[in-house]
């Protein structure tokens, strides 16, 4: 990964290079921002830059063995500690065994979604099973880094979303993230620093990673050829600078989410009790992270829906089947007043679940009040 390949965000790049040269680099440093934004893809255009043999002005070469092997994120001397479900009690090396296989999915994922989030990392391992960083995990990132470098340069630990670190793991990084050893540089990752343990933020440099411009957006989807240059500028606005989002947007994914929430709102606007009391217990089977990703996908749909009111089509973003259905509704059921209540409502259900409130009664007590806000005249 270069700093070239991540578009824009000039200013950041800068302030990390001119650390690197200076030697003013923190040991352990935490890079968050908003999902979408290039949190990773900072922290990996650093690595590769930090250990280029010959590194230019402004980015690392490219060329070198080096450069060569982080493109591929095969560099001996970078080792990753990743969110991973709960094993089962087996021997030691079996464990490592597993962990090594892990590292080849996370390596695959990584090049294929730079810009994923915890789901996109769900869905690559293809399960649906609570995801953390272990005590073990945090005992191996202890052991890796007791061994010298490989190369000879700076042996680094990048740990993504440690905010899935519990207290036992945590711990178990203190000492060495106070005191790590020579040439060694932990790089943390994360979309919810505010989720972070008091204990590891405190040893850590914080660089806030801004979300991307709606030019940097346009100048990235053009150049990779995901979408025209007319497309580029219609999907810009609506991902809002999530790159994840804008990525997705090209593509024209078909999703599943926009149906279902469909069919909930018209189960909403028919106060069909039994159908809202099924969606609830299904939905509550569900991971967080799906009961999030509704959640989400509603408050898009309300949005396609003020822009259909505002008479803004042309930067809508959804299919023809799911548009009918969203001008339909936004036409002869809803109003501005009653989208921002829709809005307003979403948003808070997303903030109670990303706090582990009973998804359960969440969703019912939600569809009570989609179905009073729909329904009122």
């Amino acid at each position: 990964m270069l700093f070239s390949s991540i578009p824009g965000l000039g200013e950041t790049k800068q302030k990390l290079i001119q650390a690197i040269q200076k030697d003013h680099l923190a040991h352990a440093l935490l890079f968050h921002g908003k999902e979408g934004s290039p949190s990773l893809t900072l922290a990996l255009a650093m690595a590769t830059f930090i250990n280029c043999d010959q590194p230019q002005e402004e980015d690392a070469c490219g060329k070198c063995p080096s450069c060569l092997k982080m493109e591929k994120l095969v560099h001996p001397d970078l080792n990753f500690t990743i969110p991973l479900p709960a094993a089962p009690k087996k021997k030691t090396d079996k464990k490592e065994e597993e962990a090594s296989d892990f590292t080849s999915l996370w390596r695959s994922f990584v090049l294929e979604k730079p810009y994923g989030n915890f789901q996109d990392w769900n869905a690559h391992l293809g399960i649906n099973k609570p995801l953390s960083i272990s005590k073990s995990a945090a005992r191996n990132v202890v052991k890796t880094l007791s061994l010298k470098s490989f190369e000879g340069g700076y042996k680094m630990m990048l740990i993504w979303a440690p905010e899935t670190l519990n207290l036992s793991s945590a711990n178990a990084l203190l000492k060495i993230l106070e005191e790590p050893p020579e040439k060694t540089i932990f790089l943390m990752v994360s979309q919810q620093p505010e989720s972070l343990l008091t204990t590891i933020l405190s040893r850590t440099q914080k660089i806030h990673v801004r979300n991307f411009t709606d030019e940097e957006v346009q100048h990235f989807l053009v150049e990779r050829s995901l979408a025209s240059s007319i497309a580029a500028q219609q999907i810009a606005p609506l991902a809002d600078g999530n790159m994840r989002e804008a990525i997705l947007l090209s593509q024209n994914v078909d999703d599943k989410n926009t149906l279902l929430f469909r069919d909930w709102l018209r189960n909403c606007y028919k106060a069909d009790i039994q159908s809202l009391i099924d969606f609830s217990e299904r939905i509550s089977a569900a991971s967080k992270e799906e009961q999030k990703s509704i959640l989400l996908t509603g408050i898009n749909v309300v949005r396609e829906a003020l822009l259909n009111r505002s008479q803004l089509t042309s930067l809508m973003r959804s299919g023809e089947t799911d548009r009918e259905f969203i001008v339909n509704f936004s036409n002869t059921v809803l109003n501005d007043e009653k989208i921002m209540e829709i809005y307003r409502l979403l948003n808070e259900g997303h903030y109670h679940i990303e706090r582990n409130l009973n998804s359960r009664i969440l969703f019912l007590d939600m569809a009570f009040s989609l179905a009073r806000i729909i329904r009122a005249e």
